[in-house]
């Protein structure tokens, strides 16, 4: 499975971007899509994601009520829209998914996309 990010960029604070990451594979195939984010020197942590399906969602409790996760079934891409950015968002933001397929399982990530807010 590959993972196509783009989207990212430099924004002033209170700005909006887009994420977006391409998926090689069917969303029938896997298992959850989601968005991390790693700021300097800081860990990668969970942003937001979202069930292949489309079922459920899930959201870092810093950007709930900002950030808007959703899967884009036409292009076969999951989507970030990012609201009301404040420097703190500033990183590098990660798409992933995951596959479980005959007792076994599997991530994949794709290349980051950096995201910087300017106060």
């Amino acid at each position: 499975v590959q993972l196509q990010a783009s989207g990212g960029g430099l924004v002033q604070a209170g700005g909006s971007l887009r994420l977006s990451c391409a998926v090689s594979a069917s969303f029938h195939a896997l298992g959850t899509l989601g968005w991390y984010r790693q700021a300097s020197g800081r860990q990668r942590e969970v942003v937001a994601t979202i069930a292949a399906d489309g079922a459920a969602t899930y959201y870092e409790d810093s950007v709930q009520g900002r950030f808007t996760i959703s899967r884009d079934s036409r292009k076969n891409a999951v989507v970030l829209q990012m609201s009301s950015l404040k420097p703190g968002d500033t990183a590098v933001y990660y798409c992933h998914t995951d596959q479980s397929y005959a007792g076994s399982y599997r991530e994949y990530w794709g290349r980051g996309t950096l995201v910087t807010v300017s106060s």
